[in-house]
């Protein structure tokens, strides 16, 4: 029995490693990123729905970056050392403070899909930033931008009426804001082109921005006690915790270092679709033909501006 047991694990696991050799570790890392970040927007919209939404994030972060932390001091990995300390604390604040922070916040007040969607336009951030830095655009970057453009406001037809709701601007606004925050700390990343451990330097942004945003809600006055805030809400703050900060990050990262850029975006294709069908499927989001048309007609913009921008990035390459 003992023997028949071990032949069906032993093919089980020969059948497993084929498949991964056949498709390929990191294209399995893509999907999983492709597919878990986009359910993490899910897991913030039920989170914020009974606790603040600053007061989750700090937690969500300050486990996530514990947990990072500790597992490096276990391995006795060196720390970080002069200016990379000034790179850590800005891509924390730009990164965790201000764009996770204000992205969470703003799913209280908007759909999860609508904030998925927004969270994807960060590379019309960076077209127009480059721009205004003196950077010439492309043909292709000025047509991405007017079809992404275009798509968000077929979006943002069926919800005119939403925009007299104050709650509802509001959501959106910082919803953009932390587009834009993302935007500046992916440029101030590749400036400074980490030499850090980037697992490393990870848990120390998240662990830092809790920090600040304990601070910030415990000035304020707007966190609440701890044994108040409701079991959904701790099953949310674990599952952002382990599949938005720990799993999915570190398969991110895996991603980069190991598929050429045009493969490595995919995800950010595919996190809205993920958000905007599991929002309707949970939540009875709405999901209808704008939205449809819309999404797609953004999505391919976004899709048109970075093939923009890895041209630049190789022209760039190839000149230096």
């Amino acid at each position: 029995m003992r023997n028949q047991i071990c032949n069906v694990r032993t093919k089980i696991k020969n059948v497993v490693s084929s498949k991964v050799s056949a498709i390929g570790l990191p294209v399995l890392a893509l999907c999983w990123v492709s597919f878990f970040w986009g359910t993490t927007w899910i897991a913030s919209k039920e989170g914020v729905k009974h606790m603040p939404a600053l007061q989750l994030v700090a937690i969500r972060q300050f486990l996530g970056g514990f947990l990072y932390i500790s597992y490096f001091l276990f391995k006795k990995a060196p720390w970080p050392k002069g200016k990379q300390w000034k790179t850590i604390i800005i891509l924390s604040i730009l990164n965790f403070v201000l764009s996770n922070g204000l992205s969470t916040w703003g799913v209280k007040y908007i759909s999860s899909g609508l904030g998925a969607i927004i969270a994807a336009i960060v590379p019309l951030w960076i077209v127009i930033i480059t721009f205004f830095r003196g950077e010439r655009l492309s043909k292709l970057s000025v047509v991405g931008l007017i079809i992404s453009f275009g798509g968000v406001c077929v979006i943002f037809y069926d919800h005119l009426s939403d925009f007299l709701i104050p709650s509802f601007r509001f959501g959106i606004i910082i919803s953009l804001i932390s587009t834009l925050t993302w935007a500046f700390g992916t440029l101030y990343t590749k400036k400074k082109a980490a030499t850090f451990n980037p697992y490393f330097s990870l848990g120390l942004q998240m662990f830092l921005s809790s920090i600040l945003i304990f601070a910030y809600t415990g000035a304020t006055g707007i966190s609440v006690p701890l044994s108040e805030i409701p079991a959904i809400s701790w099953w949310s703050i674990a599952y952002l915790v382990l599949f938005g900060s720990i799993l999915t990050f570190i398969a991110f990262i895996y991603v980069l270092q190991n598929l050429p850029a045009a493969v490595s975006t995919v995800y950010s294709y595919i996190n809205p679709i993920v958000a905007v069908l599991l929002g309707a499927l949970i939540f009875g989001e709405t999901l209808n033909v704008a939205i449809a048309i819309g999404g797609s007609v953004t999505l391919f913009g976004l899709y048109m501006v970075n093939v923009s921008l890895r041209k630049q990035r190789k022209t760039s390459t190839e000149k230096l």
